[in-house]
């Protein structure tokens, strides 16, 4: 059988920090590194950017250069899935029926695409964009002569295709089932912002919107008929309506869950010496008055690896990372810091029509979050704000001739 003093089940970003800080910090047993694609660690944010976009080649999204994991003794097992996992003798069973023991498991295995339900959702030409297979597929149809795009869902993931497609000089529709995009992410002003600027650059950006079913013929899609009976001709449906956590070992395992892994501040699970990270966990958030939630980012994988790797090497720390984010659209850089749930005052700093503003969130006169459109400075001078928990008068936050630095207390 074999054996692992640490094994890691996902290879994105979170099982690749993983590896990384526990050989950065001295760890020197055996590192397993099991993956259900076949590439080594790579970067996904750029999947729905800059690779589609024919920008970048894979080979430089790699996180690492494949051979960095030889020279670091990490042993990656790709195209392999965990099937279940045994808490009492340490064992995960693979999809091949074979045994890996271990000393610690870290689950960092993600989301898979959430799936629509209706009629046609198997037809040919409806994809996802999770993985480098995901997005080489769709890429495939385009140079085949695809050119009418049907995106379904108003989140980061379907606008940014939305925005690259367009660019790519395919006709594209946005679909989105509530009265507006970003709506569990952002407030009204960003989401009024990127609607309009979506349709400048000529998305059909649609809003309250139900989709009853897909339409094809001979297995490949060919439409979207909507609830009203009317039907967007389609070659490409791409579905970004969220994910579902890969959690289902864990839960079957025993482990604390339901939306994700449950984990306690220092990233474990309920079942012994196994801990999740990344978007499958879901922990008390700090930075959201400590409601229990899942954070899908890089920076949460990131950093929720870096705090188990610290903790299996004897320095363990609760979990208190600052969560940000990223979107780039068109010419536009949407940066988030801190979370705005719960928000009941937003102030706005700067004016849309400039194409550079930022959106500030507060609760009970506290800054939350912010959300920083083409401004840099604000995003990181805003940012200490919202780590401060700081309380300042609305007008001041929105006059723009005041760096918010200079807000500090």
């Amino acid at each position: 059988m074999t054996q692992a003093d640490v094994v890691i089940v996902g290879a994105g970003h979170g099982g690749a920090q993983v590896a990384l800080a526990l050989r950065t910090n001295g760890f020197e047993g055996s590192i397993l590194m099991i993956g259900r694609e076949s590439e080594p660690p790579y970067e996904r944010p750029p999947l729905s950017k800059e690779y589609l976009a024919r920008d970048k080649e894979f080979e430089r999204l790699y996180i690492r250069p494949p051979q960095f994991w030889v020279d670091k003794d990490v042993t990656l097992k790709l195209g392999t899935e965990v099937t279940a996992v045994d808490a009492g003798t340490h064992q995960v069973t693979l999809g091949d029926g074979s045994a890996v023991s271990y000393g610690k498991l870290i689950w960092a295995a993600g989301g898979d695409p959430r799936k629509l339900t209706c009629a046609g959702a198997d037809l040919g030409g409806v994809h996802a964009v999770r993985t480098r297979e995901d997005v080489d597929r769709l890429m495939g149809e385009l140079d085949a002569g695809a050119k009418k795009v049907v995106v379904i869902g108003g989140g980061y993931i379907g606008l940014e295709a939305a925005a690259v497609l367009t660019k790519l000089g395919c006709a594209v529709t946005l679909l989105e089932a509530l009265p507006r995009i970003l709506a569990r992410v952002a407030g009204p002003d960003i989401s009024s912002f990127y609607e309009a600027d979506h349709r400048a650059h000529g998305v059909d950006l649609r809003t309250n919107v139900s989709v009853d079913s897909l339409v094809g013929d001979a297995g490949k899609v060919t439409g979207v008929k909507l609830a009203d009976g009317s039907v967007l001709p389609a070659d490409i449906v791409i579905v970004g309506i969220g994910i579902i956590p890969s959690v289902a070992p864990l839960l079957a395992a025993g482990a604390e869950g339901g939306n994700g892994v449950n984990v306690d501040d220092h990233c474990r699970t309920s079942l012994p010496d196994v801990y999740a990270i990344g978007d499958c966990a879901a922990f008390a958030c700090a930075y959201a008055e400590g409601a229990v939630m899942r954070v899908e980012s890089v920076q949460n994988a990131n950093d929720m690896g870096t705090n188990v790797a610290k903790a299996i090497c004897g320095d363990p720390q609760p979990y208190h990372a600052f969560p940000w984010f990223w979107s780039n659209q068109y010419d536009l850089k949407l940066q988030t810091a801190g979370l705005s749930v719960g928000y009941d005052q937003t102030v706005l700093r700067g004016d849309p029509a400039t194409r550079a503003f930022s959106v500030l969130y507060l609760k009970e006169g506290r800054l939350i979050a912010l959300d920083c459109v083409n401004v840099i400075k604000d995003y990181v001078q805003g940012r200490k704000l919202v780590e401060a928990g700081a309380v300042i008068d609305p007008a001041k936050l929105a006059d723009t001739s005041v760096p918010l630095k200079e807000l500090m207390a």
